[in-house]
């Protein structure tokens, strides 16, 4: 195992985590306000294997709002959170800027490395483009079980976010609004467009049919541009997740492309809407692993098992 992780914070602007052992930057965690049109929120990026290969994009040229790996919202009540264009049945993708909302940084309630781990709890509210206050979040990213051994590390996302309005908040997505297998929304990876074409791993199996499916975990392996070998991102559900309080039963579901663009986001609100009454607060747990090296599904579920929440 690693040392102690090296956390410097750029105030009004970022957070980066650095491995001493290795003394490659794992994680930026980029907070300051961006284009609104891109619908400003914090995001994490660059993400870096312990090797110190980059495994996501910022501001691809197909997607200039897709910012490696942020917590966002594609659909919600009739605002764009997730920014770019809007879904539109009948008309597809349309530019309409008064919808496109925005995430806003509070403040911090820890920012702390010791112990083999690293803490970023953070305060936010969330906005529709005209400014009003639609949910607090309160989120807590975590870093931690840096091993040089496997070559990998992880970091636990956990967010709550509350509505603040005094009716219902309608999460939904492209999907929701009538286009066919893009139930995205919710925390999206973005990979590097090296990984477009990378190999996509279920606990039952693989592929682009995956998409859409359900199981605890997904994984996505990619051969990487510049320098030699494969690395692997997995995501996975928290056992609480979609199973308790006046959420519970609602079902998740995995958005996952290799084409055109690698990217994974257990989506909140796949084939259906998910409504949040005004106080209530929606709560989700999820671990991302990155690792050098292309992990077969033995490997991915026995470090899952052997890595318990």
């Amino acid at each position: 195992m690693s040392g102690d992780l090296r956390l410097v914070h750029a105030h009004g602007d970022r957070i980066t985590v650095t491995d001493p052992a290795t003394g490659v930057e794992l994680l930026a965690y980029v907070y300051r306000p961006e284009a609104a049109w891109e619908a400003s929120r914090p995001y994490l990026h660059p993400l870096r294997t312990l090797a110190g290969d980059v495994v996501t994009d910022y501001r691809p040229n197909d997607h200039r709002w897709h910012k490696g790996l942020s917590l966002t919202a594609s659909h919600l009540s009739g605002a764009n959170l997730w920014g770019g264009n809007s879904y539109i049945h009948g008309e597809g993708y349309v530019a309409i800027p008064e919808r496109v909302g925005s995430m806003a940084h509070v403040g911090f309630d820890e920012v702390s490395a010791g112990e083999g781990r690293a803490v970023i709890a953070e305060r936010l509210t969330w906005h529709p483009y005209s400014g009003e206050l639609w949910a607090e979040e309160t989120r807590r990213i975590e870093i931690h079980d840096v091993d040089a051994e496997s070559g990998s590390w992880a970091l636990t996302w956990t967010s709550a976010i509350t509505n603040r309005r005094d009716e219902p908040l309608r999460f939904g997505s492209p999907t929701t609004a009538g286009r066919e297998l893009a139930g995205y929304t919710g925390l999206f990876w973005r990979g590097p467009r090296a990984f477009r074409d990378g190999r996509i791993i279920g606990p039952d199996g693989e592929g682009p049919d995956l998409m859409a499916s359900q199981s605890p975990w997904l994984a996505l392996s990619g051969e990487h541009d510049g320098t030699d070998g494969h690395a692997t991102v997995v995501f996975a559900h928290a056992p609480e997740n979609d199973h308790a309080g006046a959420h519970g039963g609602h079902p998740a579901h995995w958005f996952v492309r290799n084409e055109p663009f690698a990217g994974i986001a257990p989506s909140w609100a796949f084939f259906d809407e998910l409504e949040l009454a005004p106080g209530d607060t929606l709560a989700r747990r999820y671990r991302v692993v990155v690792a050098d090296g292309a992990w077969e599904r033995e490997e991915i579920a026995k470090y899952l098992e052997t890595h318990p929440w």
